[in-house]
């Protein structure tokens, strides 16, 4: 599974400017809204359920929030660049400034798997997460996401 499987243009947040783990999470569940017409305070509430399990802050300012939700129509990504990171609880204490949410129909187990280990083996590319963060523009942040496997993990 690639990324531009699950990720849209339209699922781009860049520059991104909130105070906290709570609204980067609102952030994130109102975009999917759009894109999947579930409602927002389902997906938001399914993150936080999630959350409360265990921080998807993953370290290095990166975070994988998710969820499974009854009658969403496929898995769906929404990806979010802040301006100023915001404390996630992350497993290394440090604040997030990257973030990738995924959430996957009640009944989707393996893709929902191969999603969340698609972005989290991409998130691993130190000079990915480095371009990133030096950009700026939507557009090229999807570019920058969804380009072929083997250009992330050149030597």
């Amino acid at each position: 599974m690639e990324l531009a499987d699950i990720l849209q243009k339209e699922s781009i947040i860049a520059c991104a400017k909130v105070g906290s783990k709570r609204q980067l999470l609102q952030l994130l569940a109102d975009k999917a809204a759009k894109l999947t017409g579930v409602e927002s305070h389902i997906i938001f509430d399914t993150l936080i359920e999630r959350e409360q399990l265990g921080s998807t802050g993953m370290g290095n300012g990166l975070a994988i929030p998710h969820g499974k939700i009854e009658g969403l129509p496929h898995v769906c990504a929404v990806f979010a660049r802040l301006d100023h990171p915001v404390d996630f609880d992350a497993v290394d204490d440090q604040p997030v400034d990257l973030a990738i949410m995924l959430i996957a129909p009640a009944g989707a187990g393996a893709d929902h798997l191969k999603a969340l280990s698609r972005v989290a083996r991409l998130l691993r590319s130190e000079s990915l997460v480095k371009l990133l963060r030096e950009t700026r523009e939507p557009e090229k942040l999807y570019e920058i996401l969804t380009a072929p496997s083997e250009q992330h993990f050149a030597a």
